[in-house]
């Protein structure tokens, strides 16, 4: 057996393993790629026009109304997303798991709507692109190792696809349409396999960010120039001093209010236990992610509290290895390139969802190979002569 045969073995059990799972991963990251253009047409309340000259209330105030709602969980944050954007408060936690959001006018306090992510569209979505709908402690690893799976299937595709010589390369860059149907489907895997090889690499490795912490930990030793990536442990608040502050949370979204642009958006946690640091950051471009400030401020004497961690301090002063992996959800979902990189990856993720289902067809196309039969050719009888 020839090396590429070898390959074209593994490729095809490994497609035969991760198939469904590719196919689920990919179509939801489709779905979910346009997830915030889709919830601004469909749930209006997560909108509320900008009244300049008119202040909005603080934290405190929209927190006191969201309590009266939600009234048996602990408040976690509250959101300013940015201009003409609704605030919310925020309430999340485990054993079981839960999450709320009261979204209200953030100048009026008028309640607009009380979500929870069980009746959400893309809390479904969202489950089955991290956990194949399977309970979260069995379908996160399922749902890394089809990943990584996947990239194999790209490599080992793309070893598969490589022409060997010039005129066989003239066949492998287009889809011969007027084809029967069998050499249409094989041209649709190849063809547009190798196109979204790059695509479908990059989300991949996003993905597997998440999914493996020993993936996770290479990608910033090698993006840090050897170092380790740091413990996310928050800071703690020194209880040993007194509250200098009535409302702390209240002075933390004027300070960081005060100095980011009308633009941007806003998030303060309230913290529950007295040690609790009071996080709070800036997203200087809504609808992303990777472009914010992240705090700590001692509850009591608003000290900014020093931290350690991919996702803390200002973005500006991040090394490349800290701004790579605050960009990581970004690039996964192509928001990191605005509307043209979303589609690029709804695309890509359309074509990753099609492989499965071409390559099924393949390999049932083959097994099922009609083979011509040629007609035999009758021999005439030799005459034999009568002996006298």
């Amino acid at each position: 057996m020839t090396v590429k045969k070898l390959i074209g073995k593994i490729h095809l059990w490994l497609g035969f393993i991760s198939g469904l799972g590719v196919f689920v991963i990919a179509i939801t990251g489709c779905i979910l790629a346009f997830q915030l253009e889709i919830e601004s047409v469909t749930k209006p309340y997560i909108h509320t026009p900008s009244r300049p000259g008119k202040k909005m209330l603080p934290p405190s105030a929209l927190k006191a109304i969201a309590v009266k709602l939600v009234t048996d969980k602990h408040p976690n944050a509250v959101s300013y997303p940015g201009k003409d954007k609704s605030a919310s408060v925020m309430f999340w936690g485990a054993a079981p798991d839960y999450y709320y959001q009261v979204f209200m006018d953030p100048y009026t306090g008028k309640v607009l709507k009380v979500w929870s992510e069980e009746d959400d569209f893309f809390h479904f979505i969202l489950h089955g692109h991290f956990y194949l709908w399977l309970p979260p402690a069995i379908g996160q690893p399922v749902v890394a190792s089809v990943t990584l799976i996947f990239v194999v299937m790209l490599i080992s595709g793309l070893i598969l696809w490589w022409p060997k010589n010039k005129n066989a390369a003239k066949q492998r860059f287009s889809v011969k349409w007027n084809a029967n149907w069998r050499r249409v489907n094989y041209d649709l895997h190849n063809v547009l396999g190798f196109y979204i090889l790059t695509i479908g690499l990059i989300i991949a490795f996003t993905g597997l960010v998440w999914g493996f912490q020993w993936f996770s930990k290479s990608l910033y030793f090698a993006t840090s120039g050897g170092q380790e990536l740091p413990s996310d442990v928050p800071p703690l608040s020194d209880t040993t001093r007194a509250a200098m502050y009535a409302v702390a949370e209240d002075h933390v979204w004027q300070e960081l209010k005060a100095n980011a642009p009308a633009h941007a958006g806003i998030f303060i946690s309230f913290p529950k236990e007295k040690t609790e640091a009071i996080s709070g950051s800036v997203n200087y471009r809504p609808g992303t992610y990777y472009k914010s400030d992240y705090y700590y401020f001692d509850r009591n004497t608003l000290a900014v509290l020093p931290a350690k961690g991919p996702q803390t301090g200002r973005f500006a002063d991040a090394g490349f290895a800290d701004k790579l992996r605050g960009m990581n959800y970004d690039i996964h979902v192509g928001a990191i390139l605005g509307i043209p990189g979303k589609i690029i990856v709804f695309l890509a993720s359309l074509v990753c969802a099609s492989l499965p289902v071409t390559g099924i067809y393949i390999w049932w196309g083959r097994r099922n190979k009609k083979v011509k039969k040629s007609p035999v050719k009758r021999r005439a009888a030799p005459l034999i002569k009568n002996k006298a």
